[in-house]
């Protein structure tokens, strides 16, 4: 087969041009193989508009592990590499740096430490910590932004999705609205972060569960042109998949053709010996169709069966649906307790591409060097407080209550003890006056965050399966104050640095300001 133009995108060169312009200086200054350390965080929660997140759910590790296993400058790489010229007509690689790249271009030295995916996680908090080799380290900023930040963008709002819906199944398909192959890093993004199926055949079996769908309007178009109508192609679906019939019912009229004609289809599949599983509503006032088309369904003896809702659903769409359920159900003599536990959510365009905000503002930013064996902290200042980062060697803990719920994010230095005094005094990340102080009995308990994945290229971490990680995610919605979890205007969650880290925050910022300073 002929080898596609497409070939080779997915290699060691899904970087960004700056990234190897970079490494090439470092390699003529000498400085590229000195250990260096980048932190990965994001700085503020996803901001939809009419509402708001108040966390986030960790996601992509996996798949950037996968990808840095096998990525590595090969002969055609390098080629490439040599053959590009600047405006002067000067060529942009040297051979020396291509020579060092072809025999070091992998990331076999780099060390990662990170928390681990279907963790909730907050801004300033790093999520992944990366020490290794400038000049590599530098190389994996692009495509560790790209596996982590889009994943965690999507995590995050199939949790809220979820919660919308009350833990009611949720189907994630929105693999025709994303943006071409990044439908494969979403649908599984989506599964980590609340969504039980997907209708992403290829995702599902990378991950071990079976894909889910139901069928689409052109089957009943197509039965209808054949003069069979919309009760031909419910039974010719019937009669193929009679264990798992789920039948789309808005193509003409959903309450006075749908939902009969599905009726008459059910009951003799019951008759047949089989049990149907549902309907599908996919346009028009969900609510209130969900309440009649249960009235029908019940009054012909299918209470039980399934209410697949569909159309451009998101977390908000969910909460006013099952809102509205609430307020109309009873008036048509609908429980609608019953009703609601009853629903099931397929999601697809505004969870594939988290609409309302379609990026998460995730950073990768240098804030340590390794000179004379030790770490040594270096710092971005800018004129925006919040944009300045957190420098050098850290650690990072969650905080408990007496309540045993999640209170704070805490970043201190390496091997610092975070509760050494009785009283510990909490920094606001960039706000000099912001502070608060705890009492050690006010806390229950902390956690370490992050964990060792990576040792100089080696996998030192076991890779949890997909429903170890939904429980983890589980455990820590569990454990977060409901007003973080709320979908419109949730509290702050606070992130803070202890004062060991406060202090060297504030020196380092002063020493960079410092007239004749040099300029890092």
């Amino acid at each position: 087969m002929k080898e596609g133009k497409r070939a080779g995108t997915d290699g060691i060169l899904f970087t960004d041009h700056y990234q190897l312009t970079m490494a090439q200086l470092y390699f003529r200054l000498g400085i590229h193989e000195q250990p260096a350390q980048f932190d990965h965080f994001f700085r503020s929660y996803p901001d939809y508009g009419r509402h708001q997140a108040g966390y986030c759910i960790n996601a992509g590790l996996e798949w950037l592990l996968d990808w840095m296993e096998t990525a590595c400058f090969g002969d055609e790489d390098i080629d490439y590499l040599g053959s590009l010229t600047g405006s002067a007509g000067r060529r942009v690689f040297d051979d020396d740096f291509l020579h060092w790249l072809r025999g070091n271009g992998s990331f076999e030295a780099i060390s990662l430490e990170a928390i681990p995916e279907g963790r909730v996680v907050h801004p300033n908090v790093p999520l992944t910590v990366v020490r290794g080799p400038l000049a590599m380290a530098q190389i994996l900023e692009t495509p560790l932004l790209n596996h982590l930040n889009y994943q965690t963008l999507i995590a995050t709002k199939a949790s809220r999705v979820n919660e919308a819906g009350r833990g009611r199944p949720v189907l994630e398909f929105g693999m025709r609205r994303a943006p071409d192959r990044g439908a494969n890093a979403g649908s599984r993004a989506a599964l980590i972060g609340g969504a039980d199926f997907t209708s992403n055949v290829g995702v599902s079996r990378s991950v071990g569960i079976p894909s889910k769908g139901t069928h689409a309007h052109s089957l009943v178009q197509v039965f209808m042109a054949r003069g069979d109508g919309e009760l031909g192609a419910f039974r010719a679906y019937a009669e193929l998949y009679p264990d798992d019939c789920l039948l789309l019912v808005d193509t003409i009229d959903t309450l006075e053709n749908g939902v009969p004609n599905a009726i008459t289809v059910f009951e003799e599949l019951r008759r047949a010996g089989h049990e149907p599983v549902g309907i599908r509503l996919d346009s028009g006032d969900l609510a209130y169709l969900s309440i009649q088309a249960a009235k029908q369904l019940n009054e012909a003896g299918f209470a039980d069966v399934a209410i697949v809702l569909s159309s451009n659903l998101d977390e908000l769409a969910i909460w006013q649906i099952v809102s509205q359920i609430e307020a109309e159900a009873p008036r048509y003599g609908v429980d609608p307790a019953r009703l609601i536990g009853r629903l099931t959510y397929g999601v697809g365009t505004r969870l594939i591409t988290s609409q309302g905000d379609s990026a998460l503002d995730g950073v990768y930013k240098l804030v340590a060097l390794r000179e004379a064996g030790a770490w040594v902290p270096v710092l971005k200042v800018s004129e925006a407080r919040a944009k300045i980062p957190n420098p050098g060697k850290k650690e990072a803990w969650r905080f408990y209550d007496t309540r045993q719920t999640a209170t704070a994010d805490v970043l201190g230095m390496d091997g610092e003890d975070p509760l050494a005094t009785d009283q510990v005094v909490l920094h606001h990340p960039t706000e000099h006056t912001s502070y608060r102080t705890l009492d050690r009995t006010d806390i229950s308990g902390i956690e370490t965050l992050a964990v060792e994945v990576l040792r100089e290229g080696e996998l030192v971490y076991e890779l949890p399966e997909l429903d170890d990680i939904r429980a983890r995610r589980r455990a820590d919605l569990d454990r977060l104050d409901p007003g973080v979890r709320r979908l419109i205007n949730p509290h702050v969650y606070h992130v803070s640095l202890t004062e060991a880290l406060w202090d060297l925050k504030i020196s380092a910022v002063e020493e960079a300001r410092r007239p004749g300073a040099r300029r890092d």
